[in-house]
């Protein structure tokens, strides 16, 4: 049993946890709680290192007896070392080390998401779940946005890391990947009214940071602007939001 918050391996982890920067140069990030642990587990993400706590639960338990069974370094910690491991404020009794995911953009391309300039976490994580769910063939980020993978990010995405492809790529990169794509980016002040525009076509939907919107990249790169009208006196959506009304509008068109 690991005992010391001091350990160099627990020092790692809270680096992992803290730095954008550290979970790229070395290719990890960090998942917490049982809920995201047996989603890592049922898509056959194998992991780096698995720390649990002795009073972790009965439903916890029989997870990490399957990560030993297949291979995966296993350590039991005492709690004030799962405590410093941790980023949340009470453990749930179990955190995995995994390997950053290697996805490529799938081909061909029918429906994409293009989050540009998310600065808050739970939004991300939201847009992440919510794209799953709607059947997005893969997200895409643009340098300044969020780090896909910091913590609050992979929480609120529910497990959606272990299924949708989630990509960073450079606008330059980017726009010759979504030939032949309807782009449409959501822009508050204007546009055609998301529910007549075309979305049954390939496309891809770029939904704008919470305080700026999109930037003059995604603006360039677009081919229409949408918007969701709204009576009410509301100058704008929460951008999970808006792309939880756009993504759900394309299903609709497609049902």
């Amino acid at each position: 049993m690991l005992t010391s918050p001091k350990n160099p391996r627990i020092q790692q982890i809270r680096k992992l946890q803290n730095s954008a920067h550290t979970r790229r140069d070395v290719g990890l990030f960090v998942i917490e709680g049982v809920r995201l642990a047996e989603e890592a587990l049922i898509a056959q993400w194998q992991p780096e290192l698995v720390l649990f706590t002795d009073d972790l639960g009965d439903r916890g338990q029989p997870i990490v007896d399957s990560y030993r069974q297949r291979g995966a370094e296993v350590l039991s910690v005492a709690s004030q070392v799962m405590q410093a491991a941790s980023d949340t404020q009470t453990p749930q009794g179990i955190l995995v080390v995994l390997p950053l995911p290697n996805w490529e953009l799938p081909a061909p391309l029918t429906f994409v998401l293009i989050p540009d300039g998310l600065r808050d976490p739970g939004n991300l994580g939201t847009l992440l779940r919510t794209a799953l769910a709607a059947g997005v063939e893969a997200v895409v980020l643009p340098s300044g946005s969020v780090d896909a993978f910091a913590p609050k990010v992979v929480r609120a995405g529910m497990g959606a890391h272990f299924k949708l492809p989630i990509l960073s790529m450079d606008w330059e990169t980017l726009g010759p990947r979504l030939t032949g794509l309807n782009i449409f980016v959501a822009d508050s002040s204007g546009g055609t009214p998301h529910y007549q525009a075309d979305f049954v076509a390939p496309l891809a939907i770029i939904i704008g940071g919470e305080a700026e919107g999109a930037g003059n990249q995604a603006q360039k790169l677009a081919t229409s602007r949408i918007h969701i009208p709204m009576p009410g006196d509301a100058e704008s959506l929460n951008a999970a939001v808006a792309g939880a009304i756009l993504m759900f509008e394309v299903v609709r068109q497609r049902g």
